[in-house]
């Protein structure tokens, strides 16, 4: 996961899935772009314009999870 910050045009990315191609995106929430994936998979947020004032961006906290691959578990 990645996250984008554009401060020329204050808005901000959150890749969820990396090297994933966009082929379709849909406004949920005024500023609120959702793209989707040919699997129709949530690949990435996109908060536009404004995003300063619509998340905290002097804050962000990773919290630490176990996490394991199919490939982890099958081993």
């Amino acid at each position: 996961m990645k996250i984008e910050y554009f401060p020329d045009t204050d808005s901000l990315y959150i890749e969820l899935k990396e090297g994933s191609e966009s082929i379709e995106s849909k406004e949920v929430a005024q500023g609120f772009v959702l793209d989707f994936d040919d699997n129709g998979n949530v690949i990435g947020i996109d908060i536009d314009t404004l995003a300063s004032q619509k998340v905290d961006l002097g804050s962000v906290n990773l919290i630490r999870f176990d996490h394991k691959t199919n490939k982890e578990e099958a081993a």
